[in-house]
């Protein structure tokens, strides 16, 4: 059965970091991409970072970079989201996904993502 966990969502202030990290179980880790997702209430769900399956390669939304950092460690079946300068903005459920790639691509729409975390919320105050 496959299985992905986030934690490490929370309430900040603005201006303060939060890392997210998520858990897989159920499947080969390293022969997947992997991505962070999140959603405001009313807002469709928007892609945030993605990563190849070797951390290769790397996306960010424009409204992260320089911000957030994503990483992943294939030894742990673990995704990272280190969240920096955190805004109100970034108040949302924030979701990992996984789509199996081994040829090193990342992929960024909602659509080509075919498991799914539960999510964990992160709200940041002004």
């Amino acid at each position: 059965q496959v299985e992905m966990v986030e934690s490490g969502g929370g309430l900040v202030q603005a201006g303060g970091s939060l890392r997210l990290s998520c858990t897989a179980s159920g499947l080969t880790f390293d022969e997947y991409a992997m991505g962070w997702f999140r959603q405001a209430p009313g807002k469709k769900r928007e892609g945030v970072a993605s990563i190849s399956w070797n951390g290769g390669a790397t996306y960010y939304e424009d409204s992260v970079k320089g911000r957030f950092t994503i990483s992943r460690d294939n030894a742990k079946n673990t995704l990272y989201l280190q969240m920096n300068s955190l805004k109100p903005e970034d108040t949302a459920m924030y979701y990992c996904a996984a789509v199996r790639d081994t040829v090193g691509f990342y992929f960024t729409e909602v659509d080509e993502y075919k498991v799914w975390g539960q999510g964990t919320q992160v709200t940041v105050s002004s």
